[in-house]
């Protein structure tokens, strides 16, 4: 398994910097985000997270408090508050996604998401999901320790 691993999950792509399954304390992904595109409502009981904006301008809603963000901004998450992301750029946005100890953000991108080549598009999602589709997702999530709040 390539330390660059890519996978599209919610019209981002998330590429592995480094993981815990090749011995880091830490997830550390980058993250480029269509229009319009980001992480549905989730919390997660065990890892810690935290965003680096890059390019572009995200919204972020964490634990109810919006916030509008972009490069050089910190979003720290705290652990287990309700959280999601969603650019809200008319162009590709990026950041850096770090988790710790990792292990849950690993398992969820990796089996949630479509694998990519790292420059592989970010594509905007065309709709919400059906509920077949979500009732899906909630269960593989919770597999993986995230639960998402949709």
């Amino acid at each position: 398994m390539a330390e660059s691993e890519s996978y599209h999950l919610f019209g981002n792509v998330l590429t592995f910097r480094t993981r815990p399954s090749r011995g880091a304390p830490f997830l550390l992904s980058e993250c480029r985000s269509a229009p319009g595109a980001g992480a549905p409502p989730n919390r997660h009981p065990e890892d810690e997270e935290a965003f680096r904006i890059l390019s572009g301008t995200y919204e972020f809603r964490v634990d109810g408090v919006v916030r509008v963000v972009g490069p050089g901004d910190w979003v720290p998450i705290p652990t287990g508050a309700p959280h999601d992301f969603r650019n809200i750029g008319a162009e590709e946005a990026s950041m850096l996604i770090l988790n710790w100890p990792g292990r849950q953000h690993e398992e969820f991108f990796s089996t949630l998401g479509e694998k990519v080549a790292a420059d592989a598009p970010a594509r905007t999602p065309s709709g919400p999901p059906p509920e077949a589709v979500l009732a899906d997702l909630r269960r593989l999530s919770a597999a993986c320790g995230v639960e998402l709040l949709v």
